[in-house]
């Protein structure tokens, strides 16, 4: 777990270990979402058409492994909101 704090003018640093797993690079838009005394960041979607999906850029990360991943995050905030609830 990390400590960040935040700075006068509302900015938070996110630790670099958090932006390489989840590959965020400076420019990347996140999606504040407020669980009711958790808060998480989630990746906006980028437009498909901009970003040149479906052209031959090689394998990504499998639709499985997103599903796996997402539902993974969302036991995590399930397991903090029953501690919060203590």
């Amino acid at each position: 777990m990390s400590v960040v704090t935040v700075s006068q003018k509302g900015w938070v640093v996110i630790p670099a270990e958090l932006r390489r797993r989840y590959g965020w690079k400076p420019g990347d838009r996140l999606r504040v979402v407020d669980y009711g005394g958790i808060v998480s960041l989630q990746p906006v979607l980028k437009n498909p058409e901009e970003e040149g999906w479906g052209s031959s850029k090689g394998p990504g990360r499998s639709l499985l492994e997103a599903l796996k991943d997402a539902k993974e995050e969302e036991r995590r905030l399930e397991r903090r909101r029953a501690k919060a609830r203590r």
